[in-house]
């Protein structure tokens, strides 16, 4: 009697058995992932993640069979990871000669890999449902989001990582963005998961506490929008960010290297600024390969007229060993290298086993050199300015890593990127809105300078303060004050996101087995 009744404590509620789903749960749960796309900027229809994320928590609650849970979760999944990154087709078929249908393929095998991020999500969480018998509160309201925000943090870093499109992006300008420098955006994607999971809660008849849980973590988030977590430093410097929108066939073709560094060194030297800084490769050769005179243009200008420079160049410390580099000159003859240290895979390193696919493709790869993961700021006037190359800034947790490890901690952040490989898409807003993350998580101004866009000024709490049209050439002038100071963030990175997930599972479980002894301290029918 006491095993049928311990039997019945673990297993899940009959009203939430569920069996492997066809084809047409698969897709719309594929349906469900990608509309996620409109989330995001250029859209920004934030409350839209709150309702498919609920959807799938809905479907995982309502079937409590793993495999079910872990195939939606892989679908849902992969609609989310191709949609948000289809851009990257533009960029292995028109600059990269991949036939039309080998792109496609690519692209969906990226996605079936990102999908394995949602499987993990939703099917470990209908496991631990079965074996800690879990009421349905802490199911929701723990263990799922906690386990949606593990898994984008896992994609942030498993095989390199590729954190493009996790959720809490999305809520730069939102309410639960007001955690972002305490929590980082991994755990505001928990948030939005807490949330998400609070809409499938009203269908369990506890709307009253689902929507208190609801409306208060939206009110915390906005409450904590208004503190200011650092203060400004130093004086204020002008910047000049340039924007040469060089177009993407001719930026490394040499018929076309004369112009671009006609162009460039034209945008350089036509007004001084305390700072003054051009995109990633801005200068796409070697030193060794440029005209004698060239650097030592920007040197005499930056003597005669107080200027710091900051632009991108490939660097070579030998034959064989080579970095995607921003250097820097002062006005006193200062000299400054950073190296791209979280390189791109298949654009600046060659996975092991996958030069093949590579070698298919007409984009000028190499095996770039990693730079030191800490490297130091680039000192102008009162400011010290961190720079970070591309996709970079993607990678929060790295750069509050920079901000916390560096003898002297930046002020001021400066991100140069070249997106032209991505064509008209939404690669571009979708970037700037990753920038603005970093400011609401540091506290620090971004500066954007890019081939085509988006050049932008990002202030401390991750607005938008100026920048110029995408695809065209311009340059733009502002004067910028550099903050210091320490988010929670820079001071734990995501330790403490993680902690507080462990806890929340900890939580679950605890709730898990007070069922259980209940449902043992129950009499027999």
């Amino acid at each position: 009697m006491l095993r049928r009744r311990t039997q019945a404590a673990n297993a899940p509620d009959p009203s939430l058995r569920g069996t492997r789903p066809g084809l047409a749960s698969l897709t719309l749960a594929v349906l469900a992932g990608a509309s996620s796309l409109f989330s995001f900027e250029p859209f920004g229809w934030w409350p839209l993640q709150f309702v498919a994320l609920a959807w799938l928590f809905y479907q995982v609650g309502m079937g409590s069979s793993t495999r079910r849970a872990t195939l939606l979760g892989w679908a849902f999944g992969f609609g989310w990871s191709v949609a948000g990154m289809h851009w990257l087709y533009i960029a292995i078929t028109r600059f990269g000669g991949l036939p039309a249908a080998l792109g496609a393929i690519a692209i969906a095998l990226l996605g079936l890999y990102m999908g394995l991020f949602g499987a993990f999500a939703a099917g470990v969480g209908a496991w631990l449902r079965r074996r800690w018998a879990l009421p349905v509160p802490a199911f929701l309201l723990l263990v799922l989001p906690v386990l949606w925000g593990v898994s984008e943090w896992m994609r942030g870093w498993v095989f390199t990582g590729f954190p493009w499109a996790a959720s809490g992006y999305a809520h730069n300008t939102a309410p639960l963005g007001g955690f972002a420098p305490i929590l980082g955006v991994y755990g505001i994607g928990v948030l939005v998961a807490v949330c998400a999971s609070c809409l499938v809660m009203l269908t369990q008849r506890q709307r009253g506490p689902a929507l208190a849980l609801f409306g208060m973590l939206l009110a915390v988030g906005f409450g904590l929008r208004q503190i200011a977590w650092t203060h400004p430093a130093g004086q204020p410097i002008t910047v000049r960010l340039l924007q040469g929108d060089i177009a993407q066939d001719e930026k490394f073709n040499a018929a076309h290297l004369s112009d671009i560094l006609v162009r460039y060194r034209g945008l350089l030297t036509s007004a001084p600024a305390d700072l003054i800084a051009a995109p990633e490769t801005a200068v796409p050769v070697f030193p060794q390969q440029l005209p004698p005179d060239y650097l030592a243009t920007f040197r005499d200008y930056a003597a005669r007229t107080g200027s710091y420079y900051l632009f991108g160049i490939p660097l070579a410390d030998s034959d064989t060993v080579y970095a995607n580099s921003v250097a820097g000159i002062g006005p006193q003859g200062q000299a400054y290298r950073y190296d791209k240290q979280h390189l791109v895979p298949f654009g600046e390193f060659i996975p092991i086993g996958f030069r093949w696919f590579t070698n298919l493709m007409q984009i000028p790869l190499g095996d770039f050199t990693r730079g030191a993961a800490v490297q130091a700021p680039f000192p102008v006037k009162d400011q010290f300015v961190l720079p970070n190359v591309c996709y970079e800034d993607v990678f929060g947790d790295e750069i509050a890593r920079n901000l916390r490890a560096a003898q002297h901690p930046a002020t001021l952040l400066l991100n140069v990127s070249n997106l032209a490989w991505y064509g008209e898409s939404v690669a571009i807003p979708q970037h700037l809105q990753i920038s603005r993350m970093r400011s609401l998580e540091t506290g620090r101004p971004m500066l954007r300078a890019t081939n085509n866009g988006a050049t932008a000024i990002i202030d401390g709490r991750g607005n938008v303060q100026d920048s110029i049209p995408f695809y065209r050439q311009g340059v733009l002038a502002a004067k910028v004050q550099g903050m210091a100071g320490n988010t929670p963030y820079i001071v734990c990175g995501n330790l403490l996101f993680l902690g507080l997930s462990a806890l929340a599972l900890l939580g679950a479980w605890f709730s898990g087995r007070a069922r259980r002894a209940a449902a043992r301290a129950t009499p027999a029918a």
